[in-house]
């Protein structure tokens, strides 16, 4: 023992904080090494102190990676739960797109465009059923007049719409 100082299990449990029962689990665990002298068993005070240390770091790390592993459990089951959801809601969609309750874009586009053609002639007709229809009120100079001035509003309104459409279509 070289004449270094040996201490008791009592006088380690007081210095580290522990109870002398923690102190004697610890050494039998081989935690914290315990050298034999004359009066039985002790600990030298470095030796016992530097386990006992590095015995507390190794917890402390052990319970970071754990509280770590479990942060990164969580994160994989909150992944997997959004992964399900995303998957329940295409087989969803088709199983809606194969009832039928969807219609290709082509068919939408081609029906809207077959509206707005309609809409057009019936839009720019007007003027023309307006003016027929007030008949004898008008002198013709003043009716064709009315005609052409009401036909060019119409005109001028489709094209703002158009004009508008392209520019949502943009954004």
């Amino acid at each position: 023992m070289g004449g270094k100082a040996v201490y008791s299990a009592k006088a380690l449990a007081k210095l580290l904080g522990l109870t002398e029962r923690r102190v004697q689990q610890l050494t039998k665990e081989g935690t914290i090494p315990a050298v034999f002298s004359a009066g039985g068993y002790g600990y030298e005070l470095a030796p016992a102190v530097q386990a006992y240390i590095a015995f507390v770091k190794s917890g402390a790390q052990s319970k970071a990676s754990s509280a770590r592993e479990q942060e990164l459990r969580q994160q994989k089951l909150e992944a997997d739960i959004a992964f399900k959801e995303s998957q329940s809601e295409l087989h969803r969609l088709k199983m809606e797109i194969t009832a039928g309750k969807y219609i290709p874009v082509e068919e939408v586009t081609l029906d809207y465009a077959r509206f707005f053609v309609s809409f057009k002639r019936f839009a720019l007709a007007l003027p023309e059923r307006l003016i027929r229809g007030m008949g004898v009120l008008a002198d013709p100079a003043e009716a064709r007049r009315a005609e052409k001035e009401l036909t060019g509003e119409v005109t001028k309104l489709l094209r703002s719409f158009v004009a508008a459409g392209v520019e949502e279509d943009v954004k």
